[in-house]
């Protein structure tokens, strides 16, 4: 099977599908057709640059620019964590927990896989590399974001409880437990979601790709499934970690619960 290239006429035409959902809003006073059409234009800039820089590092295998990407694309995450947070740290820990996180739980897993399971050699190929860890940060990134905003809302409406249960002689860590484990809860929720749905539902990205690519389907479906494994083991190993920091965050060295180390949020 050949890969039908798809033309710049190609990609008008769906883009027009875009144009009517702008319209649509527009119509029914929805509010968003301009957030609509520059999400739009951004994701247009913005993969099309990609493709222009794989297609380089493809050619050159430098080890020094993927290495450069590749932490581009994580504090790109990491700023994306810190902005999807109603109630976010103060100073740089509103930034460097999920950036943190997301790097002990995604370039550790995705280092796994490709000298592990994957076996690539070189192991940094940026034609495996880029796509596994480019998955992996988007799906950990959501996890982590919903987890660590769970935490901070949670906890800061449960202020009066935690307070209670340190003034009976609990530690910071059982003051908190109960909306630590929501927290989780919360952040895993998306991916096991997804792996319940994979399939039956829903076919995933990645295996659509390779499929349309001329991928056998039976390949793609391994490939597929090596992913979801590795964004599950990603997501709540990045999820554990961001919370875990989270909330010792929240308590001072005499284990105080500090909620003044938050930004307040809209309306908090």
């Amino acid at each position: 099977m050949t890969l039908i290239s798809l033309s710049p006429w190609d990609l008008s035409l769906a883009a027009l599908l875009v144009l009517l959902l702008a319209g649509l809003s527009w119509r029914l006073r929805l509010g968003v057709e301009r957030r609509v059409l520059i999400a739009a234009a951004r994701s247009t800039v913005q993969l099309i640059l990609l493709g222009l820089v794989l297609k380089a590092l493809f050619e050159t295998t430098d080890p020094l620019l993927i290495g450069l990407l590749a932490m581009f694309m994580l504090s790109v995450a990491g700023w994306e964590v810190m902005a999807r947070q109603k109630r976010r740290f103060r100073g740089p820990w509103g930034y460097g927990i999920g950036a943190t996180s997301m790097f002990l739980s995604s370039f550790s897993i995705t280092v796994l896989a490709l000298t592990v399971v994957i076996r690539v050699e070189p192991w940094y190929q940026p034609q495996y590399l880029i796509p596994l860890l480019g998955m992996l940060l988007g799906n950990t990134m959501n996890g982590i974001a919903i987890a660590l905003d769970s935490l901070t809302r949670q906890a800061t409406d449960a202020r009066a409880r935690i307070e209670a249960r340190l003034m009976l002689g609990a530690n910071w860590g059982e003051a908190i437990e109960d909306i630590r484990r929501d927290a989780l809860r919360s952040g895993l929720i998306p991916i096991v979601n997804a792996m319940a749905t994979a399939g039956v539902v829903s076919l995933p990205g990645m295996m659509t790709g390779q499929i349309l690519a001329g991928s056998p389907p039976m390949e793609a479906a391994k490939y597929q499934l090596l992913i979801m494994f590795m964004i599950a083991g990603g997501t709540g190993l990045g999820s554990v970690a961001a919370v875990w920091i989270g909330s010792r965050r929240l308590f001072d060295e005499r284990q105080r619960l500090r909620l003044d180390r938050l930004v307040p949020g809209r309306g908090g």
